[in-house]
């Protein structure tokens, strides 16, 4: 068995129709250059546009790496806490959430840590996925073993990397979170409140 390591990041800014912007592709550009540094097995995107086209901005630096969708990185909400467990601040996000829906968040959710939240049954992998703020907040508290209402509060900056490790008989390792580091800094920080940022 070997060590899985996911390289989570949220798509490039877009703008209000779900398109990348300039800025969106500049960002997605310089993650690409980031990760040519690293042996990537394969890219996984959401079906979003946005997260589309942040993919195939980060193959260009990637030659032959495949480049696939896959919709458990889809944008929704994973877990819809019980207004006991959520702060006062958050309640009206959940506003017109039915159990339905809320039952159906939480299969995506299962299913994504179903699908990349593993070891690698045989040697290491090195997969990068393209996706959104919530699923990555998702990974994170999973690989935590946070409670599931953790994931609220847990924003990831666009093109930001996060990296977790899945090692055999060991819990899993959140070695970075919401990275900027390879973005100058005109490029940080977007996908968040506009305030004030070190």
């Amino acid at each position: 068995m070997g060590t899985r390591h996911l390289y989570l990041a949220r798509h490039g800014e877009a703008d209000a129709f779900g398109e990348l912007t300039d800025t969106g592709r500049r960002q997605s550009d310089l993650l690409g250059e980031r990760l040519a540094r690293v042996p990537v097995d394969a890219v996984w995107h959401s079906p979003l546009p946005r997260a589309v086209a942040s993919a195939q901005q980060v193959a260009r630096h990637l030659p032959g790496v495949p480049v696939a969708e896959a919709p458990e990185l889809v944008d929704h909400v994973p877990h819809v806490p019980a207004a006991s467990d959520t702060p006062r601040p958050w309640l009206g996000f959940f506003d017109g959430y039915d159990e339905a829906e809320a039952a159906s968040g939480r299969v995506i959710a299962d299913a994504l840590v179903a699908r990349f939240a593993t070891i690698t049954p045989t040697g290491d992998s090195h997969l990068v996925l393209i996706t959104h703020a919530f699923q990555i907040g998702w990974l994170v508290r999973h690989a935590l073993d946070a409670p599931p209402s953790r994931w609220l509060g847990l924003n990831s900056g666009n093109a930001a990397l996060t990296v977790i490790e899945y090692r055999p008989e060991l819990p899993p390792a959140l070695v970075v979170f919401n990275d900027m580091s390879h973005l100058p800094a005109d490029l940080r920080w977007t996908g968040f409140p506009a305030t004030v940022r070190p």
